[in-house]
């Protein structure tokens, strides 16, 4: 019988809220979790498929746990997640060193899955446990509200791997919420696709305002944080709520891959650049720092388009900024059209936008010097033998970090830390007394 389960999670942030299911959902069965890949009778990996490199990782580490069928005690190897959701069955002859695929709608078998012989487990319809086993340090959180997309994007592969839009309903997230608060998360990170159309299936119109003002109502968090942001559906009536609650990060996650109509038109995107211009000016002006992501190279992109990117992001400076060249994905639209960009071409864009971006936090960053910031304790740098923390404008793993010197700190907890110097996107300062 196999009683050690090793678990790996690749990906997102949404996929970690899928390990942390899968974590809780083995220990209530029964097994013993080891971080310990040589020890453990069993492996799940649950894989990312977004893009090339997320696949490459995916079929590197499963290629790497297989090895262990004749090095160690493993007996059974299990992939989750995405990776069989975008092949299914073709998995099945491409990877024969593993013993069973279990898709996004399968976990609550994952037990089932370990204990049987069945190779395919790809069918289920099955809604995510309100309890989990965080792997995140104790003081964050994430909470996934919604499973898919809708937007259907021309270079995107998700809605074919996770399928339509489904929001989850507010009474199941109230009670994930208050279990999270009650385990002493202080700062709640929402995450889906796109956050801000949650509700839009099952209440009829996007309801995240709703939404948040029961979180904050019913639960006790300090913070709470909006990633993945669809910038057509940031509402004024959303950017006034987090600019005017305390306890709303004053930080936005809102991707916008592009500012040129011409190339939004072709993504499949709603955006236009007027739009786009308007919404960076109102969530400056109040305050709210964001990341985006950018994507150089799409098919036919021209020099003129790429430079109304670049003077977009020279004009209205993210706070923090993600360029990726594009990627061509097998099964999308994008994958079909003309005027492929070389890759060449795609990495002097990516960075040219580079080189902007880090001469931005540099000016930044400089002006921080001298100002007493709030910081959040995370971790320890024994290099540097100083603590990190980050503060309310930076979500973890991400953004920026602070590396600051105090008497003493406790993880979660936050100080006044005077900043003294920067060393590139990231700030370093002492705890003031």
């Amino acid at each position: 019988m196999i009683k050690k389960v090793a678990v790996i999670s690749l990906g997102c942030d949404k996929n970690r809220v899928d390990t942390e299911n899968i974590l809780y959902r083995l220990n209530a069965g029964g097994f013993e979790l080891t971080d310990d890949m040589a020890q453990a009778e069993a492996i799940i990996i649950n894989t990312c498929a977004f893009i090339e490199s997320a696949e490459k990782e995916s079929i590197d580490n499963i290629f790497d746990a297989a090895r262990l069928k004749t090095e160690g005690c493993l007996k059974k190897l299990i992939v989750a997640g995405c990776l069989p959701m975008r092949y299914k069955t073709q998995l099945d002859t491409l990877l024969p060193e593993v013993d069973a695929f279990v898709g996004i709608n399968d976990y609550s078998a994952i037990c089932d899955v370990i204990r049987g012989s069945d190779k395919l487990y790809l069918c289920g319809n099955d809604a995510p446990t309100e309890k989990r086993m965080l792997s995140t340090p104790p003081h964050y959180a994430y909470l996934k509200i919604a499973e898919g997309c809708d937007n259907f994007c021309t270079y995107c592969t998700i809605p074919s791997i996770r399928g339509r839009y489904r929001s989850r309903t507010t009474d199941s997230l109230i009670e994930e919420a208050k279990f999270l608060d009650d385990c002493g998360v202080k700062e709640l990170i929402l995450v889906a696709q796109d956050v801000t159309s949650y509700g839009k299936d099952i209440y009829g119109r996007p309801e995240l305002v709703g939404l948040l003002k029961k979180l904050l109502g019913e639960c006790d968090f300090e913070k709470i944080r909006l990633l993945y942001c669809y910038p057509e559906l940031v509402s004024d009536e959303l950017i006034d709520f987090v600019a005017g609650e305390s306890r709303m990060a004053k930080y936005m996650d809102v991707p916008l891959q592009h500012v040129s109509d011409g190339i939004l038109k072709a993504m499949h995107r709603r955006s236009t650049h007027d739009r786009i211009v308007s919404l960076f000016g109102k969530l400056k002006d109040r305050g709210i720092a964001v990341r985006t992501t950018l994507i150089v190279g799409f098919p036919g992109e021209t020099e003129e388009q790429f430079s109304e990117l670049e003077e977009f992001v020279r004009e209205y400076r993210p706070e923090h900024l993600g360029v990726f060249a594009y990627s061509k994905e097998d099964g999308t639209l994008a994958a079909k059209m003309d005027d492929q960009i070389p890759t060449r071409v795609k990495i002097e864009r990516v960075n040219k936008l580079g080189r902007l971006a880090a001469e931005q936090a540099k000016e930044r960053n400089s002006a921080f010097v001298g100002k007493v910031l709030d910081v959040v304790y995370e971790n320890i740098d024994y290099d540097r033998n100083m603590f990190v923390g980050r503060t309310e404008f930076d979500a973890p793993d991400i953004d920026s970090v602070v590396y600051f010197t105090a008497d003493f700190v406790d993880v979660g907890c936050t100080y006044k830390v005077r900043i003294t110097d920067y060393d590139g996107y990231d700030l370093i300062g002492e705890a003031v007394k």
